[in-house]
């Protein structure tokens, strides 16, 4: 839904900037809505957390999916021994420096693990999903801020509008009084009343003027837009929706919301993680079954090898008699026959091909007690699981209760609105006919004062209810799937 809004704002701001340009003048720049909302949705820091979690679960995602890969680790050393000690290469003791070094690589894979890493990469992928939808709840969070910030600078400004109308009607019959007064057709008195009222109007000007800055600065924090920074928005032309617009009931307007809006899918998307997580859990109850490989070799310079030279030395070594022919007093010499050669330092390269090692191993294990990890991880996915179905009730209730608010508001606005057209334009045909007996000297002065308060109390009360009943409507609109603007 939020593409469909960002695709109908990008389109109403190209039309928008133009009728913004048009007014902007001297330089200063005229904030149109949906300026605002690309604006805060660049740059409001709910929204950037929410992105960083959309980073995050897809580093997560990646990572459950390299738990099918098999690793590979290698290694190597280098080093020196004096001293008594063990030469690496034959495995025997040696009693002098040596320079040694060695080279081993490894790698593990996991065959089965009780569906543990093809569960992780679905619990994975759904919290990814549901990091995303997040992402849009914030961005529409945001948007319905902006739109409510946004409309409450135009009520304000209507509010000052009303007040200096209020103040120009009260100078133009102070200015009227003067010359009756001056004349002798008036007491006096009733030039000090106006001027009374005056400075009254003047005080709500004021007051007015304040509230309209106190908005445009809240609008400005939620934009973060420094304070000192000048900045306008479009006024546009604002006409109140007819009450007919509310042809669907509320819970028409539920069901849609349901099925589309992002907080209510992240939610059942959650329930889903959770249930995999269960999952997870209880494949601690199963065997696994892995491989592992590795090899490695080393070096050590402290050994040699004898290299014979092809002849032989042949010295004697026993002489033995006895019966071995029959003869008692027979002899028989032995002779021992060795090979002549040199001993020789054996080279790197043929100590790493003569002591490489190499092994493949088949790994079963068999969970028997583990001190109740296991069944205290299912447990508490169980609650995990429970925990977040309560959440997506709470969600859907939230949602509903959102929806029927903002529809009941909207209907009392309708007729709150119809009722103050219908009191403005009656004020205001009483507010002609006591001007024109105050003229007269039909009526006082407090009669007057009093009629003239309560048409612009009126219209200021039509103003708030008009308003009222716009942002009402724009909420419904807003779940229905229809973009916000003005």
């Amino acid at each position: 839904m939020i593409n469909k809004i960002r695709i109908n704002f990008f389109i109403i701001l190209l039309f928008a900037s133009l009728g913004a340009f048009a007014q902007d003048t001297g330089g200063k720049k005229v904030w149109t809505l949906q300026e605002c909302i690309e604006h805060s949705l660049k740059d409001n820091l709910s929204i950037q957390q929410s992105k960083l979690t959309v980073e995050e679960n897809k580093a997560f995602l990646k990572q459950a999916r390299g738990n099918m890969l098999p690793n590979l680790n290698a290694g190597g050393n280098y080093g020196y021994n004096w001293g008594r000690g063990i030469d690496p290469t034959e495995n025997t003791f040696v009693n002098e420096r040596i320079t040694f070094s060695g080279f081993s690589a490894s790698s593990n894979m996991t065959l089965f693990g009780g569906f543990q890493v093809r569960n992780g990469i679905k619990q994975s992928n759904l919290d990814l999903e549901a990091s995303e939808l997040d992402l849009k709840t914030s961005e529409n969070r945001t948007i319905l801020n902006v739109a409510t910030f946004y409309l409450n600078v135009i009520f304000n400004q209507e509010l000052l509008n009303n007040a200096k109308t209020q103040l120009e009607s009260t100078n133009t019959q102070l200015s009227r009084t003067e010359k009756l007064v001056e004349a002798g057709s008036l007491p006096l008195s009733n030039l000090l009343d106006l001027k009374s009222q005056q400075a009254s109007n003047e005080a709500n000007v004021i007051s007015s003027e304040n509230a309209l800055t106190l908005s445009l600065l809240n609008l400005k924090q939620l934009l973060q837009i420094p304070a000192s920074d000048p900045f306008e928005i479009e006024i546009p032309n604002l006409d109140a929706p007819s009450a007919l617009l509310l042809s669907k009931s509320a819970n028409q307007i539920y069901d849609y919301a349901e099925a589309n809006q992002p907080e209510i899918q992240s939610a059942n998307l959650k329930i889903e993680s959770a249930d995999y997580g269960a999952k997870i859990a209880k494949g601690g109850l199963y065997p696994s079954l892995s491989l592992s490989g590795s090899i490695s070799t080393n070096y050590s310079d402290a050994a040699v090898e004898f290299v014979p030279d092809g002849t032989f030395s042949v010295e004697p070594e026993q002489r033995l008699q006895g019966n071995l022919t029959g003869n008692p007093s027979a002899t028989i010499d032995l002779f021992s026959v060795s090979p002549n050669g040199n001993i020789q330092d054996v080279s790197a390269s043929d100590q790493f091909d003569r002591n490489l090692s190499q092994r493949l191993t088949f790994n079963l294990q068999i969970p028997i007690f583990n001190r109740l990890q296991t069944s205290t991880a299912i447990q508490r996915a169980n609650i995990a699981k429970q925990r977040a179905e309560v959440n997506a009730i709470q969600e859907k209730q939230t949602l509903r209760q959102t929806i029927e608010q903002a529809y009941n508001d909207a209907l009392a606005s309708a007729k709150s609105y119809e009722a103050s057209l219908k009191q403005v334009e009656a004020l205001e045909e009483s507010f002609r006919m006591a001007q024109q007996q105050y003229d007269n000297g039909v009526i006082n002065f407090v009669d007057f004062q009093i009629a003239q308060n309560n048409m612009f109390q009126a219209k200021s009360d039509l103003v708030r209810n008009k308003f009222d009943f716009i942002f009402k409507t724009k909420v419904l609109d807003f779940y229905q799937g229809n973009p916000i603007n003005f």
